[in-house]
C-alpha cells in the first residue's frame, strides 16, 4: 500500500535533510542532496525534493502500518515547518 503528499515549500532540501537526520537516531536512513529514505520497521518513506516542493512517498503493507508512517511522518514534518505553515495532505496511490 502507498500514499503520496506533496508538499509546498521554499526549503525542500532542508526539510528532507532535518527529517533524515531526526529519525536517523532510531531508525536506518539514508540522502543525498535530491532523495531520501527513512525505513521504519512498519514501512518506510521515500523523499524527493524538487524546486519548491518535497514529495513523500509512503508504503506499508497493511492499512494501520501505513496510517501510524504517514501520521509520524507528515506530523513531525509539519512541527518542523510550523513557522513555514507546511501543511502535509496524503492521497492513496495504488501499488504497481
Amino acid at each position: 500500500m502507498t500514499s503520496q503528499a506533496t508538499v509546498s515549500t521554499t526549503k525542500p532540501v532542508a526539510y528532507m535533510r532535518q527529517l533524515c537526520k531526526h529519525f536517523g537516531h532510531r531508525v536506518p536512513t539514508a540522502y543525498d542532496d535530491s532523495t531520501g529514505r527513512i525505513t521504519f520497521e512498519f514501512g518506510s518513506c521515500e523523499l524527493v525534493a524538487g524546486a519548491d516542493q518535497l514529495t513523500l512517498v509512503a508504503s506499508a503493507a497493511q492499512t494501520a502500518e501505513l496510517d501510524r508512517l504517514k501520521q509520524v511522518v507528515g506530523s513531525h514534518l509539519e512541527r518542523f515547518g510550523r513557522r513555514d505553515e507546511l501543511q502535509v495532505n496524503w492521497s492513496e496511490k495504488s501499488s504497481t
